[in-house]
């Protein structure tokens, strides 16, 4: 069982940043964040694959977020820069014990464990 902890969402200005943090306990492998919008589908914006060899980012967030790992630690970071108010949403950090596919194809199904979550919000 591997349970998540986010830490590091809040409120900023269009434009600005913000980093959020994900730390685990118990082995995971394959990372990520997930991020879900009032009325709007579930949206992966970043997963990086073992060891960090793979990143994956949608189009809507490339160049703009990074997702990073520090192993040591088994955390896991989504540096998220020139914020615009449609990044508003809850965010979800996801593992799971491997990647089952590209890390491009990867979606929601293919993560067991899943944090609570972490608001974004972004005002213009």
């Amino acid at each position: 069982q591997v349970q998540l902890e986010e830490s590091g969402g809040g409120s900023v200005q269009a434009g600005g940043s913000l980093r959020i943090s994900c730390a685990a306990s118990g082995y995971s492998s394959c990372r990520g964040w997930f991020r879900q919008a009032p009325g709007k589908e579930r949206e992966g914006v970043a997963v990086i694959s073992p060891g960090g060899l793979s990143t994956y980012y949608p189009a809507s967030v490339k160049g703009r977020f990074t997702i990073s790992q520090d192993n040591a630690k088994n955390t896991v970071f989504l540096q998220m820069n020139s914020l615009k108010p449609e990044d508003t949403a809850i965010y979800y950090c996801v593992a799971n014990g491997y990647c089952g596919a590209p890390v491009f194809a990867l979606t929601s199904a293919d993560f067991d464990y899943w944090g609570q979550g972490t608001q974004v919000t972004v005002s213009s």
